[in-house]
C-alpha cells in the first residue's frame, strides 16, 4: 500500500496564515468563478429557440448541444485535471480554465451551423472541466470539516447565480441584439475575472483547515484512489443518486425557456426576467439551505448520514411539485411554483460533495470530487437534455399522428416529457437512502486504511 498522509514527513509552512475574513473571501471569490462558469454553460438554454429556428434543429439536437457535446469532455477531462490539482497549483488550473471556457463561449457567437455550435460547446466543456475539482479541494483546505458543507453550498450557489444571470442578460441581449451578441457579452468578462483570481487567491497547504502540520510529497496512485473510493457501497449509491438527479435537473432546466415559450406564449425577454428571478431565489435558497441544514443537524448529533438524508427528503418532496408544474398548472402558477421546485432540486449538491470528501484523504479530494462529477455529468448533463429532447420529439410525433396541429403537438410533447423526467427524482432519493445505510462503516474503514 502507498504511503498515507500520516506517513508524510514534510512540514507545513509555518508562515502561511489565513484570517476568517480571507477564508470567506476565498469561498465567495470561487462562488463568482462558478457564476461565470454557469453563465457560459447555460447561456445556450435561453437562446435555444432562436437557434432552433435559424438552423432548423430538432429537440434532440438541442439536447446534444446542451448536454452531450459539453459533458463528454467536461466529464472525462475532469479526472486527469483533478489528478493534476492534487499535485500542482489549483489556483493556476482555475485561472487557465477561466481563460479557455470564456474564449470558447465568445466564439460560439460566430457559429454558422450545428457543427460549429457543437465544436464551440466542446471547447467550453474542455475549459470548464478545470473549475470545480480544484475549487472543491481549495475550499476543503480553507474551511473546517464542521463548516464545510455550508462553504461548499455557497460555492455551489454559483450554479443558480450563473443561471439567473445568464437568463437575465441572455434573454434581454438576445431579444434586443440577437442571440450571437449574448455569447459575446457573457463570454469575454471571464478573462478579466481570471486576472483577479490570479492576483488575489493564494494556494493553501494541503490539510490547512484540519490543522495538519505535515503534507505528503506525492498523492496515492490514481487507480488506487479510484479503486478505494469505488469499493465503498455508500459512494456507489451516492454517485448514482447524484447522477439520476442531475439527469432530471439538467434535462428539465435545459428546456425551461422552450416550455414557457411554447406552452405559455412568453417572449425571450420576459422568459429571461422570470427565469432569472425564480432561479436566483429558488437556487440560492435550496443550495445554501441544503448545506446549512446538513451542517446544523450534524452539529446537533455528529452523524454524517444527515448529509445524505437531507437530499433524499428534498427530492421526494420535489416530485409532486414537478408533476403539477409541468402537467397541470396555469402560467402564473407555473412561474411561482418554479421557486420551491428549484429550491428542493438544488439541496443535494453540497452535502454530496462534503460526504465524498469524508471518504478520502487530503491529497485525494480533487480526484474524488472529479469522480463524483464524472458520474453526475455523464449521466445527468450528458444524457439528461438529450433523452428529454428525444422523448419530446417522440411524443410530438405521437400527438401529430392523433391529429393534433403541429404547434400544439410541439408544446405538449415537451410538456409531458418534462413531467415524466421529473418523476425520476424518486429513484434518486432511493439511492441516497441506500448510501446512508453503509456510510459510517465506509468512513471508518477508510480511516483505518489510511492509518
Amino acid at each position: 500500500m502507498a504511503a498515507s498522509e500520516e506517513s508524510a514527513t514534510s512540514t507545513q509552512p509555518a508562515e502561511f496564515e489565513a484570517s476568517e475574513g480571507y477564508k470567506q473571501y476565498v469561498v465567495w471569490l470561487l462562488f463568482v468563478v462558478y457564476v461565470f462558469n454557469f453563465v457560459d454553460r447555460q447561456i445556450l438554454s435561453i437562446v435555444i429557440e432562436p437557434i432552433k429556428k435559424e438552423f432548423g434543429l430538432h429537440d434532440w439536437e438541442l439536447g446534444v448541444l446542451s448536454g452531450l457535446a459539453f459533458a463528454v469532455l467536461y466529464s472525462t477531462l475532469g479526472i486527469p485535471i483533478a489528478r493534476l490539482a492534487d499535485r500542482k497549483s489549483r489556483v493556476d488550473i482555475i485561472v487557465l480554465s477561466l481563460f479557455v471556457w470564456s474564449s470558447f463561449t465568445a466564439l460560439t457567437g460566430f457559429a454558422r451551423g450545428f457543427w460549429h455550435l457543437l465544436l464551440a460547446r466542446v471547447g467550453v466543456g474542455i475549459g470548464e472541466a478545470g473549475c470545480s475539482p480544484p475549487a472543491y479541494s481549495l475550499i476543503s483546505d480553507y474551511v473546517e470539516p464542521e463548516k464545510r458543507a455550508t462553504a461548499l453550498s455557497i460555492y455551489s450557489m454559483g450554479v443558480y447565480g450563473g443561471g439567473a444571470l445568464g437568463f437575465l442578460i441572455g434573454g434581454y441581449v438576445a431579444q434586443v441584439h440577437g442571440w450571437r451578441m449574448a455569447f459575446f457579452v457573457c463570454g469575454l468578462p471571464g478573462i478579466l475575472l481570471g486576472l483577479l483570481v490570479k492576483a488575489t487567491l493564494r494556494e493553501p497547504p494541503r490539510g490547512f483547515s484540519e490543522g495538519m502540520h505535515r503534507v505528503i510529497e506525492e498523492p496515492p496512485p490514481f487507480l488506487q484512489v479510484v479503486a478505494r473510493l469505488w469499493s465503498k457501497r455508500s459512494f456507489k449509491h451516492l454517485s448514482f443518486a447524484g447522477g439520476l438527479h442531475a439527469f432530471v435537473s439538467y434535462g428539465v432546466a435545459t428546456f425551461y425557456a422552450s416550455y414557457l415559450g411554447r406552452t405559455h406564449g412568453m417572449a425571450p425577454k420576459e422568459i429571461g426576467a422570470w427565469l432569472a428571478l425564480v432561479t436566483f431565489v429558488g437556487g440560492f435558497a435550496g443550495t445554501y439551505g441544503g448545506g446549512k441544514i446538513s451542517d446544523h443537524y450534524f452539529a446537533q448529533k455528529p452523524d454524517p448520514r444527515y448529509y445524505l438524508w437531507v437530499p433524499a427528503i428534498t427530492l421526494i418532496l420535489n416530485v409532486p411539485f414537478g408533476v403539477i408544474l409541468f402537467g397541470f398548472a396555469s402560467k402564473q402558477v407555473v412561474l411561482w411554483m418554479l421557486i420551491p421546485t428549484i429550491a428542493l432540486s438544488a439541496a443535494y449538491l453540497a452535502p454530496s460533495i462534503a460526504t465524498t470528501h469524508r471518504l478520502v484523504g487530503l491529497r485525494e479530494r480533487a480526484v474524488a470530487g472529479a469522480v463524483l462529477l464524472f458520474v453526475l455529468n455523464l449521466i445527468g448533463l450528458g444524457l439528461g437534455p438529450m433523452c428529454t429532447g428525444i422523448l419530446s420529439d417522440r411524443l410530438r410525433a405521437h400527438f401529430l399522428e392523433q391529429g393534433m396541429v403541429d404547434t400544439q403537438a410541439t408544446a405538449d410533447g415537451l410538456k409531458w416529457a418534462l413531467t415524466i423526467a421529473s418523476s425520476i427524482n424518486l429513484w434518486s432519493a432511493l439511492h441516497y437512502y441506500l448510501a446512508a445505510r453503509t456510510l459510517n462503516q465506509d468512513i471508518e474503514s477508510g480511516n483505518q486504511q489510511r492509518a
